[in-house]
């Protein structure tokens, strides 16, 4: 495996997660990105990643595919934002 991450992989929804949680932490901090709350940034992300990965796989040939990413990027960020949630959680 020569790639951590592919096109292929950031089109299924665990893909889209890890992505997602992974560059919502890392520019959450970014000064032009602070004053965004970070599930917002997180839903914006979702939704880049999903436009992209779907541009790139050729996965919608039609106006439904690309309806439907709005919504999905939405359950993306959802558990993304559970994902970080659970890990950052003090006992």
């Amino acid at each position: 495996m020569d790639q951590f991450f592919t096109w292929e992989l950031l089109a299924t929804f665990v893909g889209a997660a890890t992505g997602t949680g992974i560059i919502t932490q890392f520019v959450k901090d970014v000064p032009i990105f602070q004053k965004i709350p970070a599930r917002f940034l997180s839903y914006i992300v979702a939704l880049l990643i999903l436009a992209a990965a779907t541009a790139a796989t050729g996965g919608a040939t039609d106006w439904t595919g690309w309806a439907i990413i709005p919504l999905n990027a939405v359950l993306v960020s959802f558990s993304a934002n559970g994902a970080y949630d659970a890990l950052a959680k003090k006992k």
